[in-house]
């Protein structure tokens, strides 16, 4: 685990990620928030390209959770049956659009302990969609942060709470909103976990990690 950077480097870290995609972009598609619920749901240990490609064709006949009840487990899984865990997922997805219409008249809560009490919605879900659709500052760190984080020192902590509890405290306020989604990009597609492609990071001066590539 790397050491915690100053705020000064810090903040020339996101000043770069800033000036290289001003508004970076989540991955997982989606057209509402509860579309985008289910989306980061069912993302867990799978990819949001495998994500996307299951829920292209469901969300053109669910995208409400009334919709998701009509439409039934069984064709649920049909169109996710490509996803990682499908089947428990399916059930967490029939019982979330459920507990929606029955006590929140078929609308997204706005708030992290609301969501966190929806089957298969943890932590982490329920900040991806407090940021992306609410736009809060809130931090989903997954593994990609989680290994940037504590590779360079931008957060550093042993487990995912400490690491966003570490981006709260000391990326600059002006760099929260879209904090975790420059970070999940340059962990997935530079700060990769076994060859970290060092030789094309926009921060290799400034990250602590040792064992840099060429």
């Amino acid at each position: 685990m790397a050491k915690q950077l100053d705020y000064h480097t810090i903040r020339e870290i996101f000043t770069r990620f800033r000036d290289a995609e001003a508004e970076p972009l989540g991955e997982l598609n989606h057209v509402n928030a509860y579309t985008l619920v289910v989306a980061v749901a069912l993302s867990a240990q799978a990819t949001d390209a495998g994500v996307n490609k299951a829920t292209a064709s469901l969300f053109e006949v669910a995208d409400t959770p009334q919709k998701m009840l009509d439409l039934g487990e069984d064709a649920l899984i049909e169109h996710i049956r490509t996803i990682g865990l499908y089947r428990n997922k399916a059930k967490n997805v029939m019982k979330l659009s459920r507990i929606l219409v029955e006590e929140y008249g078929g609308t997204v809560p706005c708030s992290r302990a609301a969501l966190e009490s929806l089957p298969g919605v943890g932590r982490k879900t329920a900040n991806v969609v407090l940021n992306m659709w609410w736009r809060h500052p809130a931090q989903a760190v997954d593994t990609h942060i989680f290994r940037l984080g504590n590779r360079s020192g931008i957060a550093p902590g042993k487990d995912v709470v400490a690491v966003e509890r570490a981006i709260e405290d000391h990326i600059p306020v002006d760099f929260q909103l879209h904090a975790h989604h420059w970070m999940i990009l340059h962990g997935r597609y530079v700060c990769v976990a076994r060859k970290p492609k060092c030789g094309n990071c926009l921060i290799r001066d400034l990250c602590q990690y040792e064992d840099k590539t060429e």
